[in-house]
């Protein structure tokens, strides 16, 4: 099978926002869709191992942040490639925002944000997929949503040329793997995705 193939599949990028007895956590996803109109229902699908995910499965609510395509790479780098079970994410370092529902939502490099009520989870694996339904809604700016095409061509930095040491960089987040070998059970400690979405670093 060629894994590639799912690399043609469009995707928009979106902060993913929880609160949980006093704490706020929130989380990088490209994986958010409108399932119906009336009413009004999305799904969300996250990795097991982010902390957003677990609290939303507790408080069976969300915020969708959609991040316009303006938005610059230390975003993705504060809220994506760290974790938020050692690392508080809404230190300032961004302007947020409270909701009507009372969770925190981005207020800048956004164009929407999306208040919503779990009504459905599913395990899918690796990931839970969250069915739910929008308590409010907001405009923010007529800023095109950024793709994550469009992240990997414009915002996500290049390879420097140079004589770094060997090793393989993955083609999700960017993390680089030192070494001659990439051991085949690999996971990325960041992104949590597979040795097969590794490259060689050039």
């Amino acid at each position: 099978m060629d894994s590639q193939a799912f690399f043609k599949i469009s995707y928009g990028l979106f902060l993913i926002s929880a609160h949980e007895e006093g704490r706020d956590n929130a989380c990088i996803a490209n994986t958010v869709m409108q399932l119906t109109d009336s009413p009004r229902r999305i799904s969300v699908v996250l990795n097991k191992s982010n902390l957003t995910c677990d609290m939303i499965a507790k408080t069976k609510r969300l915020a969708v942040s959609v991040l316009s395509n303006d938005a610059p790479f230390a975003l993705f780098r504060h809220f994506g490639f760290q974790s938020g079970r050692d690392t508080d994410k809404f230190d300032g370092s961004f302007g947020c925002q409270r909701e009507a529902n009372g969770l925190i939502s981005l207020n800048v490099y956004i164009n929407a944000v999306f208040s919503a009520n779990v009504i459905d989870v599913m395990d899918v694996g690796t990931h839970m997929l969250f069915v739910a339904e929008e308590e409010d809604a907001r405009t923010l700016s007529n800023l095109p949503s950024l793709t994550y095409a469009d992240y990997f061509a414009y915002v996500k930095p290049k390879p420097e040329a140079s004589t770094k040491p060997k090793g393989y960089v993955c083609k999700i987040c960017g993390y680089v793997y030192e070494g001659e070998t990439l051991p085949p059970d690999f996971v990325c400690p960041l992104c949590k995705h597979g040795a097969e979405d590794f490259e060689p670093l050039q």
